[in-house]
């Protein structure tokens, strides 16, 4: 073992996968690109990280809503240049050729191009730190989609893509919930 930049030590668990957050906000849609995502235990319930610098913190105070949509590999430069640019300057839809779709329970828009999506609702807002707590309304999948690979943010602007999957559920099955 040699030293490591300790202000480089977050690269090691820097969560994924990348994905999108939509929201709406008096008829406007917008998509900010994320990383620092979490899943809370077993239950639908989800928490990521952003702040007043993010044109889309100020629509999720007020709106307590969103859609957080997971986009593949093969979208990573497109998701990558949304997080590159402003929606207060620029419609992303737009500018990115995504459609936007209707969801079931929430007013921000699922994003049509990407693998899944999960409506979610904000129940709490953690200002010290932008952590902002969800729970997950409906969820939606594109089980059509060639592309399945997910990828994540090593936290330098440099990712990885998923590759083989393999399981050890049945070591894990007394610590699963029934159904997961």
């Amino acid at each position: 073992m040699k030293p490591f930049p300790l202000n480089k030590a977050f690269t090691f668990l820097e969560p994924g996968p990348v994905v999108l957050v939509t929201t709406a906000d008096g008829g406007r849609y917008n998509i900010m690109t994320l990383s620092w995502t979490m899943v809370l235990d077993f239950s639908p319930r989800f928490a990521f990280m952003t702040g007043p610098w993010n044109y889309s913190c100020k629509a999720l105070l007020k709106t307590k809503e969103c859609v957080i949509a997971i986009p593949t590999v093969d979208m990573s430069k497109t998701v990558v240049s949304i997080g590159a640019c402003s929606g207060a300057e620029v419609n992303k839809f737009e500018k990115f050729h995504l459609t936007p779709l209707e969801a079931k329970c929430v007013d921000a828009p699922l994003i049509r191009e990407c693998y899944a999506n999960i409506e979610c609702r904000v129940i709490d807002y953690i200002k010290k730190h932008g952590i902002f707590v969800l729970d997950a309304m409906a969820a939606w999948i594109d089980e059509k989609r060639k592309e399945k690979r997910l990828f994540h943010a090593i936290g330098d602007g440099r990712f990885i893509a998923d590759g083989e999957k393999f399981s050890h559920r049945k070591i894990m099955r007394e610590k699963l919930p029934e159904g997961v």
